[in-house]
């Protein structure tokens, strides 16, 4: 029973990140419409779908008293507040990344991940790394630090997509609420300023002439797009070892990068490959660490 439990959970959690992977497939369906535009769509049919499953799963009443909780704590409430917002601007980088051909950006952004996680761990949280951890981060930082002067450019789409999805895991750790109210409430807080957005910009590529027309159902379907593999995750997670979560999270980076590489035709330079395999390294150290020596005090 435990080995169907365990092989149910990495066939959930794989098929998140291999959907999360193919994303930028769907952005790359609507790259007419503006970033924000995507973004503000995005946020309100996510809420949307998750009021839906929320009602059809029968689950009303325990989302109202999740949602009194966090009302009356004041706590919780800035850390999903914040959460919330970090995850937006994450979104945004991510849309805004692939439409304007960054797709090799975004990926290493995620490959960079969990070691900026780690980073956040031993500043915030006062967590300790063992020897290899903390080469496995300084490696990274060099790979980070080559491109940058190969390129003369700061990577600031791979950071800032590193450093907000790492922010959001640390806000959502003060939190603690299952995956599907969490995304329906910090959905819900960022609505209103998703339709305030919406109503301000001059032209709104949304057009209620033609509800059904190509561009409608791609934003609309925005919200599936978003919520099914996070509710995929949840389902996964729960049922497999973390060590196992962390080795099925590269492969949403790199079904992207083979996508900005072989599909978007993307440049992929020698200083890429150099900074590619340091944190390819890195991050191969760092796995190889977490089944003998896990971060103490880690609660993911």
């Amino acid at each position: 029973m435990e080995k169907n439990v365990e092989r149910s959970g990495i066939v959930y959690a794989a098929g998140a990140y291999i959907l999360w992977g193919f994303l930028p497939i769907y952005w790359k369906a609507i790259d007419e419409v503006p970033a924000g535009e995507i973004l503000a769509h995005r946020i309100i049919w996510s809420f949307v779908f998750m009021i839906v499953v929320v009602l059809l799963l029968k689950k009303w009443p325990a989302f109202l008293r999740e949602c009194k909780i966090i009302i009356q704590d004041p706590k919780k409430l800035i850390g999903i507040t914040l959460a919330s917002i970090v995850i937006s601007l994450n979104w945004l980088t991510y849309i805004w990344a692939v439409n304007s051909d960054h797709v090799i950006q975004a990926s290493l952004g995620y490959y960079i991940n969990p070691l900026v996680s780690i980073l956040l761990a031993i500043i915030v949280l006062k967590e300790k790394l063992t020897k290899p951890q903390t080469f496995s981060v300084i490696l990274a930082g060099v790979g980070v630090l080559y491109l940058t002067v190969s390129y003369g450019v700061f990577p600031w789409v791979s950071l800032t997509l590193a450093v907000t999805f790492a922010l959001y895991g640390l806000f959502k750790k003060t939190v603690d609420i299952p995956a599907m109210f969490g995304l329906t409430i910090e959905t819900m807080i960022v609505t209103p300023i998703a339709l305030i957005y919406l109503s301000v910009i001059p032209v709104n590529t949304f057009t209620n002439s033609n509800v059904l027309s190509h561009t409608n159902l791609f934003l609309i379907g925005a919200g599936v797009a978003t919520a099914i593999p996070l509710l995929l995750f949840a389902s996964g997670a729960k049922r497999i070892p973390l060590a196992m979560v962390g080795f099925l999270q590269y492969f949403a980076p790199t079904i992207m990068l083979f996508l900005g590489i072989f599909v978007y035709q993307e440049t992929f330079s020698q200083a890429h490959l150099i900074s590619f395999g340091l944190i390819w390294i890195a991050l191969l150290i760092y796995l190889s660490t977490v089944y003998k020596h896990p971060i103490r005090k880690q609660s993911n």
